[in-house]
């Protein structure tokens, strides 16, 4: 898990600092040239590349924290698991889970409940002040406790 925190920390954007945000996925989209297409799926939301070009499609039926958790793994799967060349397709919640789709789910969970919160704060306080199920947070902790990240 060391290079999925390098990773996050080398886009300079507060990752694993504070919460990311819809903005910050749109510009990290921006900065890497990434395009994002949201319309209704069957699954959350699947990163593939074409033709060189790289695309994000997003479930437009998605809000919230949902919707951000979908963005930040999709993007993890770009910065993470990217081929230098060919096409390729992740589809999350697809098929059997397997570890590219672990470290996308880690990336995008750090990048919405920042360590300091769980260094800080309780369960309790994070679940009464934040946008944040309970279910989110116990993965979060999970990576917390295991990773140190």
């Amino acid at each position: 898990m060391r290079t999925l925190e390098e990773k996050g920390r080398s886009l300079r954007v507060g990752w694993g600092k504070r919460p990311l945000t819809e903005g910050d996925f749109e510009r990290l989209c921006r900065r890497f040239r990434v395009t994002v297409t949201e319309m209704p799926l069957n699954s959350g939301g699947f990163y593939y590349r074409v033709k060189g070009r790289d695309h994000i499609a997003i479930d437009s039926r998605l809000s919230g924290v949902a919707k951000l958790k979908v963005q930040f793994h999709e993007l993890a799967h770009f910065l993470l698991h990217a081929p230098e060349g060919g096409a390729t397709a992740n589809f999350l919640r697809v098929g059997q889970k397997t570890r590219v789709e672990y470290e996308a789910d880690a990336f995008a969970l750090c990048a919405i409940v920042p360590r300091r919160w769980l260094e800080e704060r309780t369960v309790e306080e994070i679940l009464a002040a934040e946008d944040i199920t309970p279910d989110v947070l116990t993965e979060r902790l999970g990576i917390y406790l295991t990773y140190g990240i």
